[in-house]
């Protein structure tokens, strides 16, 4: 591209980012100053709320036309509702979005989306083959013979630490799933539906293929599991067997009680003041069954504060009322504190938009975890405190990856912020949580017992948290900057910098042992292969004169963006591609959070005149559009319906309305940075120039 051309697209991209600034001081909450944009999810969430409330009893009639409005919104053609946008339908999501609406009061023969909804689990099955999680709900409502669950004793909270089995070799979201569980399967409880209260109710039988026979084992055959050489699951569903066999040690009551015990007193040890459990939806509302089942009247402070957290998490606009599976401030807050301080506008003391990063800054640091809390103490006893969590209301479980998207933040809003307190207490937290292989899980350290996989229950793969390489990535961009910044500083700690030095470059080797053939790198929080490699070599890019292994590591990544670039030049990956890895960073139309991923990831190795950025980048400017007038006023931003964001790969997705806001303003920002940078170079006529 020549000059002109350049100055041009340039010119385009400063415009756009003047629009996509105004866009976010419209979104943010001015007087708090931060950004809380809505986590969408699939429809089961909803669905699983509605049944919580009819089961406890709580009525649905203020909210019943705004939650049947969102569920059919969702609903595919063929009648089913899916994991997200764009993939075919699901039978668990759609059974439990058909009970959601039956309880809601939508007729079965008298609707054709309920019809429609009814064929399409038959379809795929029917009820019995739900996932464990679905199975579970239903059997608290009499749809499922609790006989056809397995075996949960409670005495699993009794098992030591050093174990190789015990809930802290579990990941952080199944821990906090499973100890309610537990006391959940101890009661069995089944709760009334609109036709009346069955321990065999026929509420769904529609939807079984045999509603005669709903005791469908749950896991594979032994003998099945043995001709496959799958020894771990076969002891595994042994075991359970074995439980079952043993009236699962409901026989040793002394030995029960005391477990239930220990359960209800972990739940209530981790529950918020205002009532929050852990951040996630899921556990706050089988905590709320637990603790019920327990004793606990509606009128007790853990219940009532605990049904007012969960209500916090309903999202209601023009499409209806929905449930989040969790929020989100904290990422959104740091990801746009980096996209606007990136965007290279204006924003010195006294303008709106300095006073606004001030302010977002100032609230993110007052959200730095520093107290007792924290199950990452368990295998990390004596490390400090520093780390940031992902949303609101979570001081048990901050994690690695919102904790270096915050030190990136603080440091872009200002370098000098590279030796604060808070900044060091975090860098030191980091370090803390390295695993042995030099990479970093996302809420635990060495959280990598693979085996728990194979357990009964593990029908999502994801039992574990061990090291992933866009943790890593981001983790490697908060340390690049940390030493960019701190090398020239007389304040900075050159022991910590020496450890922070070696930790990168351990990070480094594991990176390029996990690294695929193609130059990619599997994305566990994003979509997927795009993702993965992006945070890696926006990572990586910051030590490319420090390690000798990141020019060849850079080299084959940048090579494999611009390979699957799409003809219009932008990127688009399918969630597909999690099953399919020959659809790696392909599949999909164009969509603004992955083409500016891919763009910021080129920036860090090519020129800003390579053509494939300069194609990404008038793909973004392109496509931002004037939306519907939000606040009264007119506003310019980036349209996405698919989901970018990973739950659990193959099982779960999340759509991050604000991150086709805030990276495509980081890759343009980058881009028109690159642009000053040459202009400083060029001596004080090129400035002047521009200006």
């Amino acid at each position: 591209m020549d000059s002109l051309d350049l100055q041009a697209l340039t010119d385009l991209a400063y415009g756009t980012l003047q629009n996509a600034s105004d866009f976010a001081l419209q979104k943010v909450e001015a007087a708090a100053g931060y950004w809380h944009g809505e986590v969408k999810c699939n429809v089961a969430i909803t669905s699983e709320y509605i049944c919580l409330r009819q089961a406890l009893g709580l009525s649905l009639d203020g909210d019943r036309d705004a939650y049947r409005k969102y569920l059919l919104s969702e609903q595919n053609s063929d009648g089913s509702w899916s994991l997200a946008p764009g993939l075919p339908g699901d039978v668990s999501v759609t059974t439990e979005a058909y009970l959601a609406l039956k309880i809601l009061g939508m007729s079965v023969t008298g609707s054709r989306q309920m019809q429609l909804a009814c064929d399409s689990v038959r379809s795929m099955g029917g009820v019995a083959k739900v996932r464990i999680l679905t199975r579970i709900y239903l059997a608290t409502l009499g749809l499922f013979p609790w006989t056809a669950i397995p075996q949960l004793p409670a005495e699993v909270i009794l098992l030591p630490v050093l174990s190789p089995i015990n809930i802290y070799r579990f990941a952080y979201w199944i821990r906090v799933t499973l100890i309610p569980i537990l006391i959940i399967c101890h009661h069995r409880p089944t709760y009334r539906l609109p036709n009346g209260v069955s321990a065999d109710n026929d509420f769904l039988d529609e939807l079984w293929l045999d509603p005669t026979n709903k005791a469908v084992p749950y896991c594979s055959p032994l003998l099945q599991l043995l001709l496959q050489a799958n020894f771990v699951a076969f002891v595994f569903t042994l075991v359970d067997k074995v439980l079952g066999l043993l009236g699962c040690l409901r026989w040793v009551p002394g030995l029960r009680a005391h477990s239930r015990r220990r359960c209800v007193r972990w739940i209530l040890q981790r529950q918020e003041r205002n009532g929050d459990w852990t951040g996630i939806y899921q556990p706050m509302h089988l905590n709320l069954f637990a603790l019920l089942l327990e004793g606990f009247k509606m009128d007790d402070d853990p219940i009532r504060l605990g049904l007012e957290a969960l209500e916090r998490f309903a999202w209601q606009d023009e499409g209806g009322k929905r449930m989040q599976t969790s929020v989100s401030p904290i990422w959104d807050t740091a990801l746009m504190t980096i996209g606007l301080c990136e965007s290279g506008l204006s924003r010195g003391k006294g303008t709106e938009l300095g006073d606004c990063l001030d302010r977002a800054v100032q609230w993110l640091e007052s959200q730095q975890r520093l107290g007792p809390e924290g199950d990452w103490r368990v295998y990390r006893p004596g490390l400090t405190p520093g780390a940031f969590s992902f949303q609101f209301s979570n001081s048990w479980y901050p994690d690695v990856d919102n904790t270096a998207i915050a030190v990136i933040a603080l440091i872009t809003h200002d370098a000098r912020a590279a030796t604060s307190p808070a900044v060091t207490r975090a860098q030191e937290w980091i370090l803390g949580m390295q695993n042995a292989d030099g990479g970093w899980g996302t809420f635990d350290v060495e959280n990598n017992a693979l085996y728990l996989n194979r357990i009964p229950f593990s029908d999502m793969d994801s039992m574990c948290d061990p090291s992933i390489a866009d943790v890593t990535g981001h983790v490697l961009e908060a340390f690049g900057l940390l030493l960019r910044a701190t090398e020239d500083s007389i304040k900075h700690d050159a022991n910590l910098t020496a450890r922070t030095r070696l930790a990168a470059h351990r990070a480094i080797g594991y990176l390029a042992r996990t690294q695929e053939p193609c130059g990619a790198w599997f994305g566990r929080w994003g979509t997927n292969y795009i993702y993965g490699t992006c945070t890696v070599v926006c990572g990586v890019g910051y030590f490319q004169g420090r390690d000798a292994g990141v020019p060849k590591l850079m080299q084959s990544a940048t090579s494999w963006l611009r390979s699957v670039q799409n003809l219009d030049g932008g990127w688009g990956e399918s969630l597909l591609s999690y099953a399919d890895a020959s659809l790696a960073g392909r599949g999909a139309a164009s969509a603004p959070t992955q083409t500016a991923w891919a763009v910021m990831a080129l920036l860090s190795h090519l020129p800003r005149e390579n053509e494939a950025v300069c194609r990404g980048v008038r793909w973004l400017v392109s496509a931002q559009t004037m939306a519907e007038p939000y606040g009264g006023q007119a506003a310019a931003l980036w349209a996405e319906s698919g989901f970018t964001g990973t739950g659990f790969p193959n099982h779960f997705y999340l759509g991050y309305t604000l991150y086709p806001h805030y990276f495509p303003m980081m890759a343009l920002g980058r881009f028109c940075c690159r642009s000053k940078e040459q202009e400083w170079a060029a001596g004080p006529g090129a400035q002047m120039a521009r200006r």
